[in-house]
This record gives structure tokens, sequence and C-alpha cells, in this order.
């Protein structure tokens, strides 16, 4: 890092003598972030969201998402390679907006993520309820809050060998999901029954937008929180290898792929599956292959969406850790929180994440649906919240460093026109916000 850019960033411990470790690699950064976002809004919550705001609604509202988690994160990428810190967006929002929000907006991440990782499990454990009836979810909620810990008190470096697998696995289920979908819409399906579908779910009864414009205003916020966790790159930039060059290419590769999988698959399951069956009863998932013909995909899709969650609920589990971690190097936290063992794991704060992923368990027992909504509201807005963070960290982080005598090319990644990206990121997501409360209000 630059001396304008150490200016800039402020002074903080260099994530080097923290305890933590650089082993993770490109490759480990892309998948984590693609682990953190492929999961139950995409294989579960689609389905909702097509019911709620018609085809071409839902298609539009994921790539409104995928254009406002691509500016967060370039934001993100900036202030990440000019001082790579592990958990570093809230040190930067500290350093940029004051510490005041940089304490909220770590809570606020961690609360997201510790309230995510007892959701993932939860959900883990109903599906498995498909194999094994007699077996109450909380003990398969046991089973996968122990493997999950293991995982990720072992070293950074199986976390992320752990996330490239289970993410690869996402990957594929949704490349084959718009291979044999896009087959079937075009009519080359050879085992698909029935004539070709077309793009004709597109025009309903109700015309173009069946819940007129209203209705992708309330599945935007979800949309958002369903990308919730491209930015788990910035959290893990402090145990990357080579952040200057790593962080990018990181982050090109993963706003491609993400575009790619959440907006192809969206455009699939809105062609194919009518908006009016769209809903949470089942994964749309299984929904498309049953229409493209392919029986016996229940099983291999449960498997799936359970390894899909458990990918999300291991990235959440990383960013929760180093969260704390962060936070009490900044003193925003108890200074026990950056004991680290041996190989550079932070062990209380796994624990202590850990606790929160419990506790979120009781959804599975008391007032399962309403407890769980709340929860998962609350996350929606401590999301959108840390992202509007960011992007106005960037805005102070860039007027800073010029301010210090910085030149833009002297940065070793720069945000492609970064005021204008960070100002309609910030306005996107408030207005979200703005239109869902007045939703709420009428």
């Amino acid at each position: 890092m630059s001396d304008t850019a150490a200016t800039a960033a402020g002074t903080t411990t260099d994530p080097t003598t923290t305890g933590l470790k650089r082993t993770m690699e490109q490759r480990h950064l892309v998948m984590i972030a693609l682990g953190g976002v492929i999961g139950s809004g995409l294989f579960v919550s689609s389905g909702y969201t097509i019911g709620e705001a018609g085809p071409l609604g839902a298609v539009l509202a994921y790539v409104l998402g995928a254009l406002v988690a691509w500016m967060v994160i370039c934001c993100l990428g900036e202030l990440a390679v000019a001082y790579p810190v592990s958990g570093g967006f809230h040190i930067y929002a500290s350093r940029n907006l004051g510490q005041a929000r940089g304490f909220a907006t770590a809570w606020l991440y961690w609360l997201c993520w510790a309230v995510a990782l007892g959701s993932e499990f939860t959900a883990s454990g109903i599906l498995m309820q498909r194999w094994f009836p007699g077996i109450s979810v909380w003990v398969w909620c046991l089973v996968f809050g122990i493997l999950l810990f293991t995982l990720n008190a072992v070293s950074a470096r199986v976390f992320g060998e752990t996330e490239f697998w289970l993410s690869l696995i996402k990957v594929v289920a949704v490349l084959a999901l718009i291979i044999v979908g896009a087959a079937t819409i075009v009519g080359i399906n050879p085992v698909a029954d029935g004539p070709t579908p077309g793009l004709g779910n597109f025009d309903t009864d109700a015309g173009l937008f069946p819940a007129g414009f209203g209705g992708m205003l309330v599945v935007t916020l979800g949309v958002f929180y369903a990308f919730s966790g491209t930015e788990l790159i910035g959290v893990a930039a402090g145990e990357a290898k080579n952040p200057e060059k790593v962080i990018p290419k990181a982050i090109r590769t993963a706003v491609i792929r993400l575009t790619v999988f959440f907006v192809g698959a969206i455009l699939v399951i809105a062609a194919l599956v009518p908006y009016e069956d769209a809903g949470l009863d089942e994964s749309p998932f299984v929904t498309v292959f049953d229409i493209a013909g392919i029986s016996g995909m229940g099983d291999v899709m449960n498997f799936v969406i359970i390894a899909a969650l458990l990918s999300a609920g291991n990235s959440g589990l990383f960013s929760c850790t180093r969260m704390l971690h962060s936070m009490a190097a900044e003193g925003q936290a108890p200074k026990a929180f950056l004991r680290t063992t041996k190989r550079g794991i932070p062990v209380l704060a796994l624990c202590v994440s850990m606790v929160g992923g419990v506790a979120s368990l009781l959804s599975s027992e008391i007032a399962p649906s309403s407890l769980y909504m709340i929860l998962v509201s609350i996350a929606g807005f401590a999301v959108v919240a840390v992202w509007i963070a960011i992007a106005a960290s960037e805005l102070s982080f860039r007027r800073r460093f010029l301010a210090a005598g910085g030149e833009i090319a002297g940065l070793h990644y720069r945000a492609p026109a970064s005021r204008v990206l960070a100002w309609l990121s910030i306005i996107a997501l408030v207005a979200s916000l703005i239109g869902l409360f007045r939703m709420e209000s009428a």
C-alpha cells in the first residue's frame, strides 16, 4: 500500500500481525463469494420472487440486483486493495464515516450472518427429513453446526478449500439448470413432453407486469439480500496471497459468474414455471427438471440444495468470525476475540459466532414461520445498510486520498467511475427501503 493510500485509510494494525495467515488464493476468494451468494435465495426463494413480481418483473429485479452488487463490490475492491485487512469494510467505515458508523456497520453485518447461519442450519435440517423423517430437525442442525465449526477451526486454507468444492457443486447445478432449461425453452430437449414453451410465460393474462411496478418494489429488498455475500471478498482480503493481484481478478470473475448464474437461472425458471404456481412450497429447480422430463431429480436436487445451504452457512460463519476478530483489533469488541490458534484461527470469535447461529435454531421449534420471516427481514435490512456504508466509505476514501496528494493512477485497483457507481448504488439501495416502507404503509 502506498503512503498516501495509508494516510487516506487511516492507521490500522497490519493484518499479518494479528495472528491471521495469508493462505487463500484467487479461486478461494471467488468461490467464497459464490458460496455466500448462491444459496436459498436462488434455490428456494426465487420461486417466491416470480410469484410476487411476475416473470418479467422478477428477471428485471435480478438484473437490478446484479448491477447494484457489481457497483458495491467495485467500491469495496478499491478499498480492499488499498488496505487488505480481514473483515475490512467496517474499518473503512470507521476511518471515513466515523467510529459510530463503523461500529454499527460491524455489528449489523455480524448480526446478519449470525441470523443467516441459524436459518441455513434449520432449512438444511428440514430438507433432511425427506430421507430421515423420524429424526428431528434440531438433530441435523447440531450435526451440521459441528461439521462447519470443525471446518472453520482447522485453518483458513481448509475452510477455503472446502468452500471451493461446496460452491462447485452449486455452480454445476445452476449451469445444468440453465442448459437443460434453455434446451427445453427452444424445443431441442429430446425428453421433454408437450409443445415448445418458448417465452410465452412472460405474456401473462394480466400483461407483462401482472403485479405492477409495486410487485417489483416488494421483491427488490429480497433480491438485494439474495446477492449478499459478494462482499465476502473484502472480508477475506486480509488472508489473501498477493491481494493487489488476487482481489481485482477475483472481483471481475465473481461478478461475471454471479450475473450469468442469477440472471440466467431466473430467466429459465420464469420462462418455464407459471408464475401462478411459483412459490416456496417446492424448489423451482426441481420444478424445472420435472417440466424438462428428467425424472428422479428430486433427491439429487435435495442434496444440491442442502450443499448450497451449508456452503452459505460455511461462508457466513467465516464472515462472523473474522468480523469479531477485526472489531476486537479496532477496539469495538473485547480484546479476547483477538486470540488465535497456532494455525491462525480466532477460535473464541468462532465459538461466539456459533452461539449466534445456535440461538437462531429456535425458529425450528418456536413459531418457525413468523420468527423465520422476522430474522430474514432483519438480515435484509442489515445487508442494505452495510452496502450503503461500503459505497459511502469509497466516496470518502477517494476524496481523502486525493486531498492527501495521491494520484488515481497510483491505486493498484481503481473502481470504474467510482463516484458515479457509489452514488448510483446508494440511491438504488435507499430507494428500495423507502419504496418498501411506502408499500407497507399503503
